[in-house]
């Protein structure tokens, strides 16, 4: 019992670091694709709530100098357009793939959206990638992963 418990909770700590190791860790521990989805989504949304709510208190504790937008290289001015043309949904949609749960939360804050909408946008990303993920890997894992993941 406790050593499941305990599997569950790396499970959701790693999903808070980077997403896609919630449900490669739940498979490696072969726990329940439920208990693996659970763990995976409550992990992003435990990165996405903190960095939602503290994110500014972190910025300026932390991070005190401030950048001139004008002077940003091509990369961020290509950040810029996508944000721009895509908004709060293709951040949500990006982050538990390309984006770490911090970092694309940090990128929706920046956007200037409400905090519920933000939680909202990344609860139904991290729901629909999870289950995708979590199914992908559980019904094909076996055939793909390397052996030490199995």
């Amino acid at each position: 019992m406790w050593s499941v418990v305990l599997k569950a909770m790396l499970v959701f700590v790693f999903s808070m670091l980077k997403f896609i190791l919630g449900p490669l860790q739940g498979y490696a521990y072969k726990l329940n694709i439920l208990t693996t989805i659970v763990c995976t989504v409550a992990g992003m949304m435990t990165s996405v709530v903190a960095f939602t709510y503290f994110g500014n208190w972190l910025r300026e504790r932390f991070f005190k100098k401030s950048y001139d937008d004008t002077n940003n290289g091509s990369k961020n001015i290509r950040l810029l357009k996508f944000i721009k043309r895509y908004g709060l949904g293709g951040i949500a949609f990006l982050t538990p793939v390309f984006l770490t749960p911090i970092g694309g939360t940090i990128l929706a804050v920046s956007t200037g959206n409400s905090k519920e909408k933000i939680i909202f946008y990344m609860f139904v990303s991290a729901t629909a990638w999870a289950i995708m993920f979590s199914v992908t890997i559980y019904f094909f894992g076996h055939k793909m992963l390397p052996d030490f993941v199995k």
